[in-house]
């Protein structure tokens, strides 16, 4: 489990804001995401493969989107609860680079898994979260890949997001 458990998180965004009584509230997650690529680009936006545990696991920052306030905060790793290892996903770069072509059969379409930050709003009409970086941005971390045609896949061996070595803790 991350910093909040789903039980920590539905008192914080039911409550609201405790400052202005504001109910709008931006969320902001690492959530994982599924991308295909063609030659080593995206061929997509990807999509968003988390379920509300995973979610709710990411969640790093709770703020209102009317006053500002920061309900909740946390800079630990949300992959492995390494302290301080948010500051690492966020500003670093991938360490996992994903190849133009399966390095086992040579096949140019590849899936990548990956950790993206991303925001949603609770409390008003639902969103979608919205990625807060792109493919190749500092904060976007590759989890893994693999190839349709042969089946081989690559997974990173320490923490994608902040390189501990770990063992990665369970998820939801």
């Amino acid at each position: 489990m991350g910093t909040l458990d789903q039980g920590a998180f539905e008192q914080l965004v039911q409550g609201g804001c405790t400052a202005c009584s504001g109910k709008l509230l931006e969320i902001r997650s690492y959530i994982d995401c599924s991308v295909e690529l063609m030659a080593g680009d995206p061929t997509n936006d990807g999509r968003f493969v988390h379920d509300g545990e995973k979610f709710v696991d990411g969640t790093y920052n709770i703020a209102c989107v009317g006053c500002k306030r920061v309900l909740f905060a946390s800079d630990v790793c949300p992959r492995c609860n390494t302290p301080a290892g948010l500051e690492h996903a966020l500003l670093e770069e991938t360490r996992l680079r994903v190849p133009k072509r399966c390095p086992h059969c040579d096949e140019l379409e590849l899936m990548m898994l990956a950790f993206v930050p991303a925001s949603a709003r609770f409390g008003g009409e639902s969103s979608k979260p919205k990625p807060l970086v792109d493919y190749g941005d500092p904060g976007y971390h590759v989890v893994a890949y693999a190839c349709h045609h042969c089946d081989n896949a690559i997974v990173a061996e320490r923490c994608p997001l902040c390189d501990a070595p770990g063992p990665l803790r369970q998820r939801p």
